[in-house]
């Protein structure tokens, strides 16, 4: 399968309360710009909604601050933390801390391992981690309260028993994130948080605060890490411009990226492809891939049109079950037609 990575050409070109919109870039035109503005004052009927960014080509379209702390403040994203960690992933292998997706995990956490492992920990790698195709029993949803109460959320992770083959159906867990944390911090001899701040918070000048650790002082990977809607739309711009920095500085190569929005597995829950850490589907007619945490936390990127779309919620109300992460895609949808 193809990646969601366009041309080369077209990466390189590249308040609290209800506020109103702070930009309206020309490229909205005359007409989208009022219709998009009637779209997003209509969207505060979604009372989970706190935040919505709209950017494209680099310029603020729109942002509003529906309830909920300013853009700039950091809040819990919840799973879009799984986004962050492929892409931390990704860059470790760029610079040489890890040498592939195909690296075996029992390799690299070997201390870690149970003490009669199934042989099939041999054959899992830091890609099946990524694409959630591990196969070992999950540790979100029902599990999720008895993994984070236990002593070492590493080796209990690789305890899990085998529900399926390595390589074979998506199973969403949050332990395999936790796993590629650990293994960043094994490998590269820096905390998780350390190596954010020092490949993303720095050169995007954005601010990455301490998240949930784990017994033994792992940063956890895949959930309640804290970004501003702000941070998230800095991420979102760099990897619009293929990985390049606003100063021209390369965080992470376009080979990564093509890697992250490569279709691999599919969601059972939303029917979406996933790649390594990103969601894919059409929004709009439009190729999109997308991050996704409770509660509705969404980091949405349109390749085709240079759009990033950031959306932060109320983390503490379910999406899935209860439709609004539909609502969210469906406002997505409505604003990429709008706007193009």
């Amino acid at each position: 399968m193809t990646g969601y990575l366009p041309s080369r050409r077209r990466l390189i070109t590249g308040g609290l309360a209800l506020a109103a919109v702070t930009a309206i870039a020309p490229r909205a035109g005359r007409a989208a710009a009022p219709a998009l503005d009637r779209l997003l004052d209509d969207a505060r009927h979604l009372t989970g909604l706190h935040t919505l960014i709209v950017a494209q080509a680099g310029e603020v379209l729109a942002e509003r601050v529906y309830r909920g702390p300013p853009a700039t403040r950091p809040v819990n994203v919840k799973s879009l933390s799984k986004s962050i960690i492929a892409l931390l992933t990704g860059i470790a292998i760029d610079r040489g801390v890890l040498t592939g997706t195909d690296q075996k995990v029992a390799d690299l956490l070997p201390a870690d391992l149970p003490d009669d492992p199934d042989p099939r920990l041999d054959r899992l790698t830091i890609g099946h981690l990524l694409s959630m195709q591990a196969g070992l029993e999950r540790t979100s949803g029902p599990y999720y309260g008895a993994w984070v109460e236990s002593r070492n959320w590493v080796r209990t992770a690789l305890s899990r028993p085998f529900v399926a083959e390595p390589g074979g159906r998506m199973l969403y867990s949050t332990g395999n994130s936790h796993l590629l944390s650990a293994i960043l911090t094994r490998t590269s001899g820096e905390s998780t948080l350390a190596l954010a701040r020092d490949w993303l918070g720095d050169p995007l000048d954005i601010t990455i605060p301490p998240w949930t650790r784990d017994p033994q002082g792992v940063y956890m990977g895949g959930n309640q890490m804290v970004l501003s809607p702000r941070a998230l739309l800095a991420i979102g711009e760099m990897l619009r411009r293929g990985g390049v920095a606003a100063d021209g500085t390369r965080l992470v190569s376009e080979g990564w990226i093509r890697e992250m929005w490569t279709p691999r597995t599919t969601s059972p829950f939303t029917g979406d492809a996933y790649g390594y850490g990103w969601f894919l589907r059409e929004t709009g007619v439009r190729p999109a891939v997308y991050g996704w945490g409770y509660g509705g936390q969404l980091l949405y990127l349109l390749p085709g049109i240079d759009m990033v779309v950031v959306i932060t919620s109320d983390p503490d109300t379910p999406s899935g079950r209860t439709g609004y992460v539909d609502e969210l895609h469906g406002l997505v949808a409505r604003i990429v037609r709008t706007a193009t």
